[in-house]
């Protein structure tokens, strides 16, 4: 035997493990990764934290403040850090804002681990009395949260205004807010809300200021002018079609040998009467909009199809992207035509106007109408300076849109500045007391780790983060329930008085996946690398 002090040969010839050390050293490198990951992106959590840039290999820069999307686009190598990256993409989805937040509360509770397991406690107690004590601290949040109600709009500004304040676009949030809060009552039903159906539209040149959103539909795309047809359409009738509007072609390559120019016309007549019948069956069910989608196999519509329906009055709009057509079939309400031989009157969208307008130096199709403003889809159009202020805007309203969704769903509200950590620490602490044995260090030590929020929002605003972490304790335990950190202030302050407000669910599903990250972190001894 090789390693001869991990195995001693027992009495009956089995082989019993001794070695201690490496799964102690293998769960300490699996914190210290994790924990490097966190300190990084501590220092964007908060209304003054700041941004970072990153490079990728191929050259592109990204500015961003969001953590999720600094957590996807750098590279991780360690595994145990990758589960911080699916940490803040969990947190992304659920609720949507949050992921910097989960991230450094994710490092603090392994922190607080690491203090637990030099006491020599074993990795599944801790395990266990944590996931009793997130139990407990949701609890806490629900106890501490206020009721709303939908038609609230002043309080879902707030909220939405809330999260735009750590983002670049801090100072359109007045602007943005009502329009992310408009673009999700519109869309929201029973209970829930698809941002599917929200479409968010980049446009460069101008400022953010210009954004705005749209209660029809627009589409990033031009008319197709060839053969002069129209590009304004009153009374619409659209349809959305599937299929190919120029000569088929067989699936293999294949070669037609034509000895004689007469057979040649005979070819092209064909091909000309074939693109007609189609085109007489479109204007013959009454449709004066047709959007083609995508084709790969051969161009969708030929020069020859769009004489045609120029011809007729029908305006074209090509290359319509896969993914739009359940958008647009939604908000159109039409259905998608896959053959010819279905097109029929029932399957169009009716719009009042249909037209192309110019922002800045591009073009895009805007369709307005009462029926397309009943729908339950809407757009909203982002302007920006340049293409790095562009994507953070986008996704900044990304950000406020799940906001407001999450007050759709959970419709409840907590302050924000680090007042519910406060009130977690304070009450858990508490609770420790009435417990004893190794469970009592573990809720102490995980309510502590919940400071590290209050602490950060500090430090990022230039604060002394350890007596203003002490001085918010003091108001909490005075009863202030909603005392927190405000940060333009610089002091301490009612939070609710200045409007940080935050749905309770992001703070709750923050709590759960971060915990849930630390405990299975918590029972890995061993990383096994195979080939």
């Amino acid at each position: 035997l090789t390693h001869s002090h991990s195995f001693t040969m027992a009495t009956k010839g089995q082989k019993t493990f001794n070695d201690k050390t490496k799964p102690a050293m293998m769960r300490n490198s699996n914190i210290i990764a994790a924990k490097a990951l966190s300190d990084l992106v501590r220092t964007s959590l908060g209304p003054k934290g700041m941004d970072k840039m990153i490079q990728d290999p191929m050259g592109n820069v990204t500015i961003t403040n969001d953590g999720a999307t600094i957590m996807k686009t750098i590279e991780v190598m360690h595994p145990a850090a990758k589960m911080l990256v699916d940490l803040s993409q969990a947190q992304d989805v659920e609720a949507g804002d949050g992921t910097t937040s989960v991230v450094v509360l994710c490092g603090a509770l392994l922190t607080a681990c690491e203090k637990l397991l030099r006491m020599g406690l074993h990795p599944t107690q801790i395990s266990e009395a944590f996931g009793l004590a997130a139990a407990k601290a949701v609890e806490v949040i629900e106890s501490i949260s206020v009721p709303i109600e939908l038609t609230d709009r002043e309080a879902l500004i707030k909220c939405a205004s809330t999260s735009l304040n750590s983002k670049v676009v801090s100072q359109f949030a007045p602007k943005i807010a009502p329009m992310v809060v408009d673009a999700v009552l519109k869309v929201q039903s029973n209970g829930n809300c698809d941002l599917r159906d929200i479409k968010v539209i980049r446009k460069l040149e101008g400022t953010i200021d210009d954004s705005e959103m749209i209660d029809g539909v627009i589409f990033d795309k031009k008319v197709s002018h060839t053969a002069g047809g129209t590009d304004r359409v009153t009374n619409a009738k659209i349809a959305l079609v599937q299929f190919c509007l120029s000569p088929p072609k067989t699936d293999l390559d294949n070669q037609i040998i034509v000895s004689d120019y007469a057979q040649m016309d005979r070819v092209l007549r064909e091909e000309r009467q074939y693109i007609l019948g189609i085109c007489k069956k479109i204007k013959k069910a009454g449709c004066n909009v047709l959007l083609i989608q995508k084709s790969i196999l051969r161009e969708a519509v030929n020069d020859l199809a769009l004489h045609f329906l120029a011809k007729m009055k029908i305006l074209v709009v090509r290359d319509i992207e896969r993914d739009d057509v359940e958008f647009l079939c939604k908000s159109l309400g039409c259905k998608p035509i896959a053959s010819v031989d279905d097109f029929s009157v029932d399957k169009l969208g009716v719009a009042d106007t249909v037209e192309e307008m110019s922002i800045g130096s591009s073009k895009v199709i805007k369709v307005t109408g009462p029926h397309v403003e009943k729908a339950r889809t809407c757009s909203i159009l982002v302007r920006g300076s340049n293409q790095l202020v562009l994507d953070e805007a986008e996704r900044s309203i990304h950000d406020a849109l799940c906001v407001v969704r999450c007050l759709v769903k959970k419709q409840a509200l907590v302050c924000g500045g680090g007042a519910p950590e406060t009130e977690i620490t304070m009450q858990l602490s508490e609770y420790a007391k009435t417990l004893d044995g190794a469970e009592a260090y573990c809720f102490r030590e995980y309510a502590e780790a919940f400071d590290v929020i209050p602490f950060t929002l500090a430090e990022n605003a230039g604060l002394n983060p350890i007596g203003t972490v002490t001085q918010l304790r003091t108001r909490h335990n005075a009863g202030e329930k909603n005392a927190g950190i405000n940060v333009r202030k610089g002091c301490i302050t009612d939070i609710q008085e200045e409007n940080v407000l935050q749905p309770a669910l992001v703070t709750i599903s923050a709590l759960t996946l971060a915990t849930e990250t630390v405990r299975s972190i918590l029972k890995i001894d061993d990383i096994v690398h195979t080939r």
